[in-house]
């Protein structure tokens, strides 16, 4: 047994001195404003409390992954009544207003003033369905053995209403994202579904007693072509052939120095909230 136990030996101090560490190299972009501009009012709410947070982008392998921005000047237009609306700073990133205005059809433009520099974007709270149906079923779906959540609407008549649907699984940490356009479903009753396949991403199927939170909210087309690039980046990521993911440009616009750009966006919703619960 000797002559075994020093082969071993052997190929384990081989094997460790062979053992590098290898740094990896990631390029590092210049430090960025992150607007998260979310002003969303929900149906049967005054709408008046309402926060927006402000960072600035890390390095990859930083220790501190939010680094809330301080001191900035933070406020709201209403275009059409110029009514304004200040946010104040909580000291933490987040800036908030317990004064708030949502009317629909009204234009919005958001202002943030931010080491001299003037970041500004403009966006339109459009109308949103009165009423959402959430329902369960087994028949929508890949797999007519899973159980998936639906959510159903009526679009109303006139092309150009844009939506953004999220489920929630309150199991997971990420939610699943829907861009809808009314192009194929204009005055027409329409039903999106949402299951989790067993073995896909390690999740799990859902079953009776799991919780989703739903939101559906009218959105603008611009706000609609950002969704987009964001979900079709994110699914195809790591794909063969996908293309390299680049940080996505939201609406806000830097009056001083175009070249400094903000990531984020600034969006203004009436939006519907529920939360399902599987029998």
């Amino acid at each position: 047994m000797k002559p075994f136990y020093i082969v071993c030996i052997g190929v384990l101090l081989l094997a460790t001195s062979c053992t590098d560490v290898i740094e990896v190299d990631v390029p590092e972009g210049p430090e960025r404003l992150v607007i998260e501009a979310s002003l969303d009012w929900e149906k049967g709410t005054q709408g008046n409390n309402q926060t927006i947070v402000l960072s600035t982008s890390t390095p990859f392998f930083a220790e501190q992954k939010f680094a809330p921005v301080l001191g900035a000047s933070v406020k709201v237009i209403n275009t059409d009544t110029a009514a304004e609306f200040t946010f104040a700073s909580q000291n933490n990133g987040e800036y908030t207003t317990s004064s708030f205005a949502p009317i629909v059809g009204d234009t919005y433009q958001l202002e943030v003033i931010y080491n001299g520099e003037t970041y500004t974007a403009t966006e339109t709270l459009y109308p949103l369905v009165d009423t959402i149906e959430v329902s369960q079923s087994k028949d929508g779906g890949e797999d007519d053995e899973a159980l998936e959540v639906n959510v159903t609407f009526e679009d109303p008549e006139g092309l150009g209403d844009h939506y953004f649907l999220r489920f929630k699984s309150q199991n997971d940490l990420l939610s699943e994202l829907y861009y809808i356009k009314d192009e194929f479903i204009d005055g027409n009753e329409a039903t999106f579904y949402y299951e989790k396949l067993e073995g896909e991403d390690s999740v799990d199927e859902f079953k009776p007693g799991d919780v989703v939170d739903v939101a559906l909210m009218g959105i603008s087309k611009q706000y609609h072509d950002y969704l987009r690039l964001l979900v079709d980046q994110y699914e195809n990521a790591g794909t063969p052939f996908s293309p390299t993911p680049v940080p996505l440009v939201g609406n806000c616009v830097n009056l001083d120095n175009p070249n400094n750009l903000a990531y984020g966006y600034f969006r203004v919703t009436e939006t519907i909230q529920t939360e399902y619960t599987f029998e």
